[in-house]
């Protein structure tokens, strides 16, 4: 899709499970959805499409965010959420390294827990599970 001359990629959400109230600090919740939806964005080709799932289980909401971008080298996930730190294949794509950090401390403050899964050239899925209780 353009918008503004610019080609961005589908964003596709889905919700599933019984609707559920939760407490969850939109302060904390809110850096996570936008660094995770923004990166994946970022590094999706033109035309790509990003999935993002909801899902609400009975002790926790489980928030998955799927690219199709570059995808992360296996010897740079060990320090994916450290301060300042980028994927040797995201140089040429602007950022400062801090946004994973951001997402990791969130979660943590929320006693949730974070994955990450990713194929170089095929895509990277994130997933946060937090707690509903």
């Amino acid at each position: 899709e353009e918008r503004h001359g610019v080609t961005v990629p589908t964003i596709i959400f889905s919700a599933q499970g019984n609707e559920t109230q939760a407490k969850l600090d939109e302060k904390l919740l809110r850096p996570i959805i936008t660094n995770l939806l923004s990166n994946a964005v970022k590094f999706s080709p033109k035309g790509g499409t990003v999935r993002f799932d909801l899902i609400c289980q009975e002790s926790q909401a489980i928030f998955r965010i799927q690219d199709e971008g570059l995808g992360i080298p296996i010897e740079d996930r060990e320090r994916l959420f450290e301060s300042f730190y980028r994927a040797r294949n995201a140089n040429t794509i602007q950022g400062t390294g801090l946004g994973l950090a951001i997402v990791k401390k969130c979660v943590d403050l929320h006693q949730g827990e974070i994955t990450v899964e990713s194929e170089v050239g095929v895509g990277t899925t994130f997933a946060i599970a937090l707690p509903l209780t």
